[in-house]
């Protein structure tokens, strides 16, 4: 199953391929996306998060969205498998 590629960002609006729905930030993963509610986490990563991630052998970029879009698309382009937690108004 392949991660979806972020077809569209401008401020407060997100698009994914195979999603119907704008989003204003979001989670993706391969084979799908949903709306993601900041409120639930804060904005930022905790630092445990990247330490627990980092310790199953994870690759963690906390990158500003535009990068992390291109980034994040780059990384679909080559077929590697990769999620992300994108907030579209940072």
């Amino acid at each position: 199953m392949s991660s979806p590629e972020i077809s569209s960002l401008s401020w407060g609006q997100m698009k994914v391929q195979g999603s119907a729905i704008t989003y204003k930030d979001c989670k993706v993963w391969p084979g799908g996306s949903r709306a993601w509610d900041w409120r639930e986490t804060g904005t930022e990563v905790p630092p445990s998060t990247v330490e627990y991630l980092k310790k199953q052998g994870i690759d963690v970029r906390v990158l500003q969205t535009e990068q992390a879009v291109k980034e994040y698309n780059a990384l679909v382009a080559q077929g590697i498998r990769v999620g992300g937690v994108f907030h579209s108004t940072c």
